[in-house]
């Protein structure tokens, strides 16, 4: 498999640790690539022209990373990221959508803010900002719902309050969550997260 995709990217980070998780990083060529630059060859693979896209042994293109991960899952032999059934695969699925939600408010503010000052809609801002503390607390709340094995869910959580400490890291979010920074620590720590640490 060849997976395009670049270090800074939390949705490309995902991919990863999912890799990682489920002892599928060997089988995984890794093709880093700068999405905005002139001629790179990921918008012959996804229309959107962004990463991470994976290539599979089969001829499949697939992209982006809620596909990928869940394609990666269903290769894996041993335990599984995605619950199959019931109330843990919802539960698995929506703490997944909840932290894209974060992500996608955070970068959606990211990006107006480095438009012209003449461009910049300071009101869109403020908006995205507010639903990333609405999703913070959201976690806050409902941290003790994550289940005690490692799903999609906490994957997802974790890399994007990783992305909130890698690009906005002078907006400290722990001091008013103390049950969700504590968790975040323990998942630190696993080998998957280490190994993964963004980068421009």
């Amino acid at each position: 498999m060849k997976l395009y995709y670049t270090p800074a990217s939390p949705f490309a980070r995902k991919v990863l640790i999912v890799g990682l998780e489920l002892d599928l990083d060997s089988k995984i060529e890794r093709i880093v690539l700068n999405p905005w630059s002139e001629g790179n060859p990921v918008s012959q693979y996804n229309p959107a022209g962004k990463v991470p896209v994976l290539l599979t042994d089969e001829g499949l293109t697939l992209f982006d990373s809620p596909v990928i991960c869940e394609y990666l899952d269903s290769l894996a032999n041993g335990s599984k990221l995605y619950p199959t059934k019931g109330r843990a695969r919802w539960m698995a699925l929506r703490q997944n959508a909840l932290g894209d939600a974060l992500l996608d408010a955070m970068i959606s503010r990211r990006l107006e803010s480095r438009r012209a000052e003449e461009q910049r809609s300071t009101s869109w801002m403020d908006r995205q900002l507010v639903a990333v503390n609405r999703c913070l607390d959201a976690m806050e709340v409902s941290v003790t719902e994550l289940s005690s094995n490692i799903t999609i869910g906490h994957i997802g959580w974790f890399c994007a309050l990783a992305h909130l400490d890698f690009r906005f890291a002078d907006e400290p979010w722990r001091p008013t969550r103390p049950k969700l920074a504590r968790w975040f620590e323990t998942v630190a720590e696993r080998p998957s997260a280490k190994s993964t640490t963004p980068h421009d």
